[in-house]
């Protein structure tokens, strides 16, 4: 066993409130791409597009098209040992919440009950002309992997995810909730994320200013690099023994 990843464990379980933020390079292990990695969406699609709430309003078509082969397919994948493993530190009583930058929805899959998504969820998709009008994410997800689009039953109206669109404003109750937390914490984990968006980005400074400490595991620099207490860049290799000596324990 790798004696970083012991002493990264000892520092877990010894913790007042360890947090967990996470991006998308925790689904990568999935089969899921990121966006700004060597291999992100960003490389041969017009990701920003997909997630523009102007572009949306013009052709919404074009999101349930781009969206479907990483969000409306999440039957056909399975949550990855860091999903697991952040479940069942969270069930021990060591991780106390864990922030989503995701909208993959592979936490819940994978057994974590407190997650923050700070940028939305497509668990739910909803009218933007109609109030009150739900579609919750089976029902959405069956009509776009049959290539037809969930609409409003009163309007006719294509519905949108709950997940925030560029042009949008993140969800207030999860803003707070999670910088809430990063206050709280003397441990955050930062995983698989570039730490490049805003406000997630401003998560474990947060944690930092009060005290705290941060871990981050990425295999791409981030910009806190040099205030992190430790450092990995194999998120596989880390959980892998983390979900070890739980299991030990």
């Amino acid at each position: 066993m790798n004696d970083e990843i012991a002493k990264l464990f000892t520092k877990i379980t010894s913790a007042r409130h360890c947090v967990a933020l996470t991006g998308a390079g925790v689904s990568t292990l999935s089969g899921i791409r990121d966006f700004r990695g060597k291999n992100g969406l960003y490389n041969d699609m017009d990701a920003q597009k997909i997630f523009d709430i102007d572009y949306f309003d013009k052709d919404p078509s074009f999101y349930y098209k781009a969206a479907g082969s990483f969000i409306y397919n999440i039957d056909e994948k399975e949550p990855s040992v860091v999903h697991t493993a952040l479940a069942e530190l969270e069930r021990a009583g060591f991780l106390k919440a864990l922030i989503t930058q995701n909208i993959d929805l592979l936490h819940q899959k994978g057994g974590s009950r407190q997650v923050i998504e700070i940028h939305g969820s497509p668990q739910i998709h909803y009218c933007l002309r109609c109030a009150g009008v739900r579609m919750d994410f089976k029902d959405a997800a069956a009509l776009v992997k049959a290539g037809k689009l969930p609409v409003c039953p009163s309007c006719g109206k294509v519905l949108k995810p709950a997940i925030t669109f560029f042009g949008e404003s993140l969800p207030i109750d999860a803003l707070r909730s999670a910088e809430s937390h990063a206050q709280s914490a003397d441990l955050m984990l930062v995983l698989g994320t570039s730490l490049t968006v805003y406000p997630a980005n401003g998560l474990p400074e947060s944690t930092l200013r009060r005290g705290g400490q941060i871990v981050i595991v990425n295999n791409m620099e981030t910009p806190l690099d040099h205030q992190a207490a430790m450092r990995f860049e194999d998120l596989g290799e880390v959980f892998e023994g983390l979900q070890r000596l739980l299991a030990a324990r």
